[in-house]
């Protein structure tokens, strides 16, 4: 039976890059659709950002945001489901590989992004430069394609939720809190000092920053793509 204590288990970092996540996700999808590409630009250059912390947090960040620590291979998997979804400090090893494969999708759909261009070449991906226009098209066709990949993803990850919320397990409070009950005699995980957070931080910005840019740190020229004006 779990025990009443109420650690802090997931950090206040990866509950911001999830949440902030779950804003942009349909606001990219929102400013698209409405043409609002300077926004869906911007919004997809933060996302960048955030994966690129989520993926350093991944490595160097506490414990229950560690990939080494929640991903499982199919034994530990079958074990799990197996046992009638037993408690587990953090993700569990299904949970685990549903975070890598939305991780994953997005970073496939905003590398996409970034190459593609729209149909009347006036809001390019920073590099659809090193693509052919009918190239960079093409590309602009997976990336709306793969966005309903990351929609599917989405809806078995809310599927789960329901799934664990019928079994008596609310999985949202604790990503909102930070805190939740962890089976009795388990530790609470160890966190990560606030100094990683921040330099990965730095290190995310400033790669979303130089990709925004074109790979550039000097002001682009008024072709965004080779080819345009020929």
């Amino acid at each position: 039976m779990a025990a009443a204590r109420r650690p802090l288990i997931w950090d206040l970092p990866t509950r911001a890059v999830h949440w902030t996540l779950a804003v942009l996700v349909p606001f990219s999808w929102w400013s698209a659709t409405h043409s609002h590409l300077p926004w869906h630009r911007l919004s997809g250059y933060t996302i960048l950002g955030l994966l690129a912390f989520r993926l350093g947090w991944g490595i160097w960040g506490p414990e229950t945001a560690r990939f080494s620590r929640f991903l499982a291979g199919p034994k530990r998997v079958r074990a799990y489901l197996g046992g009638r979804f037993s408690r587990f400090v953090g993700h569990n090893p299904l949970g685990g590989w549903s975070v890598v494969a939305m991780l994953a999708a997005l970073c496939l759909q905003v590398s996409l992004g970034l190459f593609s261009i729209d149909v009347d070449s006036l809001q390019p991906g920073p590099l659809a430069r090193f693509l052919s226009f009918d190239d960079a098209r093409a590309v602009a066709h997976v990336h709306h394609f793969v966005f309903w990949v990351v929609v599917a993803l989405i809806a078995l990850h809310l599927a789960a939720i329901a799934v664990y919320a019928a079994r008596g397990r609310n999985l949202v409070a604790p990503m909102l809190s930070g805190r939740g009950e962890i089976p009795e005699g388990a530790s609470a995980p160890r966190p990560a000092p606030l100094w990683r957070a921040i330099v990965i931080a730095l290190a995310a910005v400033a790669l979303a920053w130089f990709v925004g840019h074109g790979l550039r740190v000097t002001p682009a020229p008024a072709s965004p793509i080779s080819g345009l004006d020929s």
